[in-house]
């Protein structure tokens, strides 16, 4: 009886926090809309807070990696929220807040590459997919010089170095899932390369605002990618890995 209340108890909890979360997402973007910049950053952090939790709760095999990459990017929003009610920049002009936050990010977005990377068979992918990898790395290195170089005017050369890691880490997780999805074929890889171009976009978008247009539709569309990219990562995370005897690439060659 105890353990059927429980039960009960714990569905109820995830709905409540599935509602909230939708209700939130949506002010999150109406603040964004009105550029209502503090508002919408302090309702981010509660976005990502709430997504651990939910994820904590819901999802039976969780992956030490996921679990932690919610974590800290969680601890980035709050910081990040905390950078826009208390600025952290003293005399010498040094935005502390700047580099704590984004590195924060750089270890959240490395942590889910590596959970994409642990379920890969690495020596098996290079045999078959050489081509595959060189293309891709040059691209990477192409887009990644590309796109930090739209800010270079504009960054001292700790700042460009940040930005140049930052956005590499980007890229990497971007190839990474497209390699996963194209090696596996399944939903759960789906669903993290959604994920993953969402964030690329995101990250792209975000850096325009930041760098080149001040235009506030920029915001918003970066908002919007957020969010669908946690919601497609959240979706892979109750997923597992179909067992498959051959990858997409096996198929096509056939």
């Amino acid at each position: 009886m105890f353990v059927g209340l429980i039960d009960v108890l714990s569905m109820s909890m995830q709905r409540i926090l599935i509602g909230v979360l939708i209700a939130l997402s949506a002010v999150f973007l109406g603040f964004q809309i009105f550029e209502l910049e503090v508002e919408a950053a302090g309702i981010r952090a509660l976005l990502l807070m709430f997504l651990t939790v939910l994820y904590y709760i819901r999802v039976k095999n969780k992956s030490i990696y996921f679990f932690l990459f919610l974590i800290t990017f969680s601890i980035a929003e709050i910081l990040n929220f905390i950078g826009w009610l208390v600025p952290l920049v003293p005399d010498n002009r040094v935005d502390y807040m700047y580099f704590i936050v984004n590195s924060l990010y750089i270890l959240a977005y490395s942590l889910l590459t590596v959970q994409i990377l642990t379920s890969m068979n690495l020596v098996e992918i290079v045999k078959k997919l050489p081509f595959h990898l060189i293309i891709l790395i040059i691209l990477d290195v192409f887009c990644v010089i590309v796109v930090t170089n739209t800010a270079i005017g504009r960054l001292n050369y700790y700042e460009y170095f940040v930005e140049l890691v930052y956005n590499s880490v980007i890229m990497i997780l971007l190839t990474v899932a497209l390699i996963n999805y194209i090696h596996k074929n399944d939903k759960k890889a789906i669903n993290l390369l959604i994920g993953s171009i969402f964030i690329f976009f995101s990250e792209v978008i975000q850096l325009a605002y930041f760098y080149v247009s001040s235009n506030n539709l920029l915001n918003v569309f970066c908002s919007l990618f957020l969010v669908l990219a946690f919601v497609f990562f959240y979706l892979q995370s109750r997923l597992s890995y179909e067992p498959q005897e051959e990858s997409l690439y096996s198929d096509l060659l056939a």
